[in-house]
């Protein structure tokens, strides 16, 4: 026997990992990925963008923030598609669309925050950070810059997360038996 299998400790999962550990791993990047929503959503609804705690200075996206976003990043996209949906569709419709992008930030957020529907809120959310990874396709931004943002969105999609600490645990047996229970 070598020396470090010696050394290690002893296995009591079996070589498996421990499933309410990987459940309750999966609920906080939920509850996470919520209050990421919720807080942006909030920025919006109350038009404010700076956060300072102590010595902690930070920004969320409000709604000046998101049409500068949308403005800027189309003038530099190369695919003409993003381009015109943004400036012919987006940006001449922003008066109401500014107030659908708050509430829906909101709505994913609570929602994924209290676990309740979490598979259909990480959708909806996979669904806007996959428009903004297209619309930063071209910029050339960081590498990561986006996929950080919606891969574990993806990974909320996929995986009931909101059973573990979340109300989708209540609901599970009411969803779709084809679809493994989606959206709980």
């Amino acid at each position: 026997m070598s020396r470090s299998a010696a050394a290690a400790p002893p296995d009591d999962t079996g070589g498996h990992l421990d499933p309410r550990t990987l459940g309750r791993g999966l609920a906080a990047l939920r509850i996470f990925f919520g209050v990421i929503f919720f807080a942006n959503g909030l920025a919006k609804l109350f038009s404010f963008r700076n956060i300072e705690i102590g010595p902690y200075r930070s920004f969320l996206i409000n709604r000046d923030e998101t049409r500068s976003i949308l403005q800027g990043e189309a003038s530099r996209n190369d695919i003409a598609a993003v381009k015109t949906l943004v400036n012919d569709v987006l940006l001449p419709n922003y008066g109401w669309l500014q107030w659908f992008i708050t509430f829906v930030e909101l709505g994913v957020g609570a929602l994924l925050i209290i676990g309740l529907a979490s598979r259909g809120a990480a959708l909806v959310g996979l669904g806007q950070q996959l428009f903004l990874q297209v619309l930063y396709l071209s910029s050339g931004r960081w590498m990561f810059e986006q996929p950080h943002e919606w891969v574990p969105l993806l990974i909320l999609f996929l995986v009931p997360a909101g059973r573990v600490w979340g109300l989708d645990r209540r609901f599970a047996h009411r969803g779709r038996r084809r679809l493994r229970g989606f959206p709980f």
